[in-house]
C-alpha cells in the first residue's frame, strides 16, 4: 500500500510539472500583449500619419552665401564651395476606396452599392495629399522617378545670380544732323568754273567748289582798293577803308581772299567759293553758266565719319534704358562683324500708333561702312544686380497667375503660384513663391500640371456630398 501512494505521488507531480512547462510560454506572450495593443492602436486625435524629413546636400560658396549648387566644385570666385544639409518633408499620402458608376462616371459614393440606373458600382482609389496647395485647381501629384524619366522631366535649384536681359530692335541709319552743311551766297553772280561737278563725290574741307562772277562782287573790290588808297595817302578817314572791308567779309569772302586783293592791288572778276567741310556732296543744284540768286541753295555737304542710328524701344522696356548706353549693330550686308555705339538721346514722346519710343545711337564710322538709309539690329545688354531667379521654362503663365512645381522628394511634385520681377534672357526673378535651394521642374510641366488639374478636380468631386441613388 505504501509503494501504491508513492507512485501516485510521482504520477501528480509528472503532470504538474508538464502543465508547467506548457503554459509557461503562453503566459509570457499573453504578458506582453497589452503593450504591443498600446503601439498599435493610435490614441484618440492623433494623426495616422506624419510627413517625413530626409536630409538633402547642397554646397554653398564661403564668399557669397548666396551662390548655392546641387554638386561639388568651386565658386565663381575660384573657392572650394562648403557642403551643407537641407530638410526636405516628404508629403505622407493616404488612399480612400471610393465607389463610381460604370454608366455615369460623375457619380461617386464613399459606399458600395447601386447607381441610379440599378448597376453595380466599381471600387477605386483615391489619393487624399496630407500636405495642402493653396493653388486653386491644382493639387501635390506624385510622378515616379521611373515615369519621370520617361516623359523628360527636369529641375533646376533656385539661386542668387545677376540676371542678363536682352533689348532687340531694328533700326535705320541716318545722317549727323549737325554734321550736314548747306553752301549758299549772299549775292547774285554767274558759275564761270564748277569744281564740284557730282553728286556723290567726297570733299575735303577748303577745297574749290567753283568759281562765280558777279558786278556787286567787282564793285565791292574797287570800294575798297579806293578806300586803301585814299587811306595811304592819308585824304579819307581810316573808318572809309574799314567799312569796305567788312562789306568783303559780310558776304563770306576769306581774310586770306582780302590780304591778297590788298596786297596785289588786283580786282578779280571771279571768286572761288571752298567747301565749309569735309564730306560728301548729297545734294547738288548747280551748273556751269547758271545764273544764281542771292540765298539760293548750291551745295549740301554731310560728314558721314559719324552716323547716327534711331531706333524703336516698347514703352515697358523704357526703365531699362539710359543715356550713354552701349549697344551692339549688325547689319545683313556685313555678317559676322558688328559696331558699338552709345544712347545720345531719348526722345520725349512716344509713338501713338506704334506705342514705341524713338531712341538715337550715335556710332563712329571712319570706313564709311554704315550708310544713311541702311536697316541695322540693335541690341542692347542689360545686367541687373544678383537676384533669386529660376529658369524662364520653369513658369506656367495662366494669365491669372504663375505657377511653378516645386520637387518634395520621392516623385511628389507640389505646385505653387509664385510672384515674378524681371525677367531675363534665359532666367526669372522671384519675388516670392519659392525659396533658396529648392528644386522646380523646368521641362514637361504641361503634362505634371494636366495630372495636378486632373487629381484636383477628381478630388473636388470626391468632396461634393455623393449623388442619390436606389438601393435594392
Amino acid at each position: 500500500m505504501f509503494k501504491n501512494q508513492n507512485k501516485t505521488k510521482k504520477i501528480v507531480l509528472f503532470t504538474a510539472l508538464v502543465f508547467f512547462l506548457v503554459s509557461l510560454p503562453v503566459c509570457k506572450k499573453s504578458s506582453k500583449m497589452p503593450a504591443s495593443a498600446e503601439k498599435i492602436e493610435p490614441q484618440k486625435g492623433q494623426a495616422e500619419a506624419q510627413p517625413v524629413s530626409k536630409k538633402k546636400i547642397l554646397y554653398r560658396s564661403t564668399m557669397n552665401p548666396k551662390e548655392i549648387s546641387e554638386k561639388p566644385g568651386k565658386d565663381s570666385m575660384g573657392m572650394d564651395m562648403v557642403p551643407f544639409e537641407v530638410e526636405e518633408t516628404k508629403p505622407v499620402v493616404k488612399k480612400k476606396i471610393m465607389y463610381r458608376s460604370t454608366m455615369n462616371p460623375k457619380e461617386l459614393s464613399d459606399k458600395p452599392g447601386k447607381d441610379s440606373m440599378g448597376m453595380e458600382m466599381v471600387p477605386f482609389e483615391v489619393e487624399e495629399a496630407e500636405v495642402s496647395t493653396a493653388v486653386s485647381g491644382r493639387t501635390l501629384v506624385r510622378i515616379s522617378p521611373e515615369r519621370q524619366q520617361t516623359i523628360g522631366v527636369k529641375f533646376e535649384v533656385v539661386k542668387s545670380q545677376a540676371i542678363h536681359r536682352l533689348i532687340r530692335t531694328v533700326g535705320k541709319v541716318d545722317f549727323v544732323e549737325p554734321n550736314i552743311s548747306l553752301v549758299n551766297l549772299k549775292f547774285d553772280g554767274w558759275v564761270e568754273k564748277l569744281y564740284a561737278d557730282s553728286t556723290g563725290k567726297m570733299i575735303k574741307k577748303g577745297e574749290a567748289l567753283l568759281e562765280i562772277y558777279s558786278p556787286d562782287l567787282v564793285s565791292a573790290q574797287q570800294e575798297y582798293l579806293l578806300a586803301a588808297k585814299a587811306s595811304a595817302a592819308g585824304t579819307s578817314s581810316p573808318s572809309l577803308l574799314k567799312s569796305a572791308q567788312e562789306k568783303l567779309r559780310l558776304w563770306d569772302i576769306q581774310e586770306a581772299q582780302v590780304a591778297e586783293l590788298s596786297r596785289t592791288g588786283e580786282i578779280k572778276r571771279t571768286l572761288t567759293i571752298f567747301s565749309p567741310r569735309s564730306g560728301f556732296i548729297i545734294d547738288k543744284n548747280v551748273l556751269l553758266g547758271q545764273k544764281i540768286m542771292a540765298g539760293e541753295n548750291l551745295y549740301k555737304i554731310a560728314d558721314l565719319s559719324k552716323v547716327w542710328i534711331y531706333g524703336e524701344i516698347y514703352e515697358y522696356e523704357l526703365p531699362f534704358i539710359h543715356k550713354n548706353q552701349e549697344a551692339q549693330i549688325s547689319l545683313v550686308y556685313y555678317p559676322g562683324e558688328s559696331f558699338t555705339g552709345k544712347i545720345s538721346y531719348i526722345y520725349p514722346y512716344l509713338n501713338p500708333e506704334t506705342r514705341t519710343n524713338r531712341i538715337r545711337i550715335e556710332v563712329d564710322n571712319p570706313d564709311f561702312k554704315l550708310k544713311p538709309e541702311m536697316y541695322a539690329n540693335l541690341t542692347i545688354h542689360i545686367m541687373h544686380e544678383s537676384r533669386l531667379t529660376i529658369p524662364v521654362d520653369a513658369v506656367l503663365d495662366s494669365g491669372e497667375r504663375k505657377i511653378v512645381f516645386v520637387d518634395k522628394g520621392d516623385g511628389y511634385l507640389e505646385p505653387r503660384e509664385v510672384k515674378v520681377g524681371v525677367r531675363g534672357e534665359d532666367s526669372l526673378e522671384i519675388i516670392e513663391g519659392v525659396a533658396l535651394g529648392e528644386r522646380v521642374v523646368t521641362s514637361a510641366n504641361f503634362l505634371i500640371d494636366s495630372e495636378s488639374s486632373l487629381k484636383a478636380a477628381l478630388k473636388q468631386m470626391t468632396q461634393k456630398p455623393p449623388e442619390e441613388h436606389h438601393h435594392d
